[in-house]
């Protein structure tokens, strides 16, 4: 991006795939940032805005951070409301730890951005399997589930053999050794014996949640 306002949105992404088009901050400059939350203020748009840093968005304007509906535990920003006035339900969260919790509510953040009202159950991974077997009948009753999980990525063949709802697998950059930088749990994930499970990419909570929402709304619609 090599100007400021040199950006073109897809503001009728939405319409045509079911998802809206976000904002990915990580490599933009503040400049830029602010010229695109300015554009979809000046376009009466809603706007949801991922990886944006707690140092970013202190770096911006303070008439732009006063738009915005800022999380820093999640890395999202929204501009134009965060839940609809009815919000939908059908789509759970499971995280299997605290450490994975970014990358959960950044999933909850953008599921919420839609419409969406996706409870998230934290801290059920498989070291305590007793966690989960303990709220497993709570998330059996999810039309979706997005599975959050780093470490040797088990929770994610664990949970897809137990319920019948499609389970998409985020494997988060949470380990250290072999684990370090999610890709244990991507290749776990990837190689599951569990049939049907849905993998997008590590630390992907936006990805996980788009393809949560279209899954819904395809069922539904038929």
């Amino acid at each position: 991006m090599p100007d400021d306002a040199d950006f073109e949105m897809d503001w009728d992404r939405e319409t045509r795939t079911g998802v809206s088009e976000a904002v990915l901050c990580g490599h933009k400059s503040p400049p830029q940032i602010a010229a695109i939350v300015a554009a979809a203020q000046d376009a009466g748009r809603r706007l949801l805005l991922t990886r944006l840093t707690a140092e970013a968005f202190a770096a911006l304007e303070a008439g732009t951070r006063a738009l915005l509906d800022y999380e820093a535990a999640s890395g999202t920003a929204v501009l134009g409301g965060r839940l609809a006035a009815s919000p939908i339900a059908g789509i759970g969260i499971v995280a299997a730890g605290t450490s994975d919790m970014p990358v959960a509510m950044e999933a909850a953040r953008s599921l919420a951005f839609h419409g969406y009202d996706a409870p998230v159950i934290a801290d059920v991974g498989v070291a305590g399997l007793w966690r989960l077997m303990r709220r497993i009948e709570e998330i059996r009753r999810f039309d979706a589930v997005i599975a959050v999980a780093g470490m040797e990525g088990a929770l994610f063949s664990v949970l897809a053999g137990l319920v019948e709802a499609p389970v998409v697998a985020v494997p988060t950059s949470v380990g250290y050794g072999v684990s370090f930088g999610g890709r244990s749990a991507l290749h776990a994930a990837l190689a599951s014996c569990a049939p049907g499970l849905v993998v997008v990419n590590i630390d992907n909570g936006f990805g996980a949640a788009s393809a949560a929402i279209k899954m819904l709304r395809i069922g539904r619609r038929r």
